[in-house]
């Protein structure tokens, strides 16, 4: 079975301490039958935990590595069907760009936050996500990338921004109507 068939729930959670990330993982893998989707340090030394599988079990995964890692968590997520394009540019899969389309950006103050905003604005909007960006080399913050028509941008980053503004981790949206491909070259 592939990992697209099986993926009904991810949940994540962002550690201030790589040891203690580790052990984490380790307790969300033998609380439930979870697979991992992703463990890996992140800027600056925080330790990133993504797993995937049934909403329960995924729950009960989270569940335990936030009552094990009480002290250590930064933030934390489940979404159930999550959108692939995100799970995708997460992984490095760079989306396709159509030129002449509205750029959008989403940075937040933690990684998990990015992933729940980059979901929200794909479901809000017909928009291809181009890029999530966890934290490598921005000091903790998060950033991901839309691009679409100028309205379904502009709809997609109100949804995702609203949702990492409602958690006090948005620092800021914009949208960038037909975006210089020069720009372009050097972001993607």
């Amino acid at each position: 079975m592939t990992m697209e068939n099986r993926l009904q729930a991810v949940g994540m959670i962002e550690f201030n301490s790589i040891a203690g990330g580790i052990e984490g993982a380790d307790c969300m893998v033998k609380a439930a039958q979870v697979e991992p989707f992703m463990m890996k340090t992140i800027c600056p030394g925080k330790f990133v935990v993504a797993v995937h599988g049934e909403v329960a079990a995924v729950q009960a995964s989270v569940g335990a590595g936030l009552e094990f890692g009480k002290d250590a968590i930064i933030d934390h997520f489940i979404i159930p069907n999550i959108s692939m394009e995100v799970i995708n540019a997460i992984g490095g899969s760079v989306g396709d760009f159509r030129g002449g389309a509205a750029l959008g950006v989403i940075e937040t103050f933690s990684a998990a936050s990015c992933v729940v905003a980059a979901d929200a604005a794909r479901k809000a909007a017909e928009v291809d996500v181009l890029d999530v960006r966890l934290a490598m080399g921005l000091g903790g913050k998060a950033f991901c990338l839309l691009a679409g028509d100028v309205g379904a941008v502009e709809q997609a980053v109100a949804a995702g921004g609203e949702k990492a503004a409602g958690e006090g981790l948005l620092v800021r949206k914009v949208v960038i109507p037909g975006v210089a491909p020069e720009v372009l070259r050097h972001i993607l």
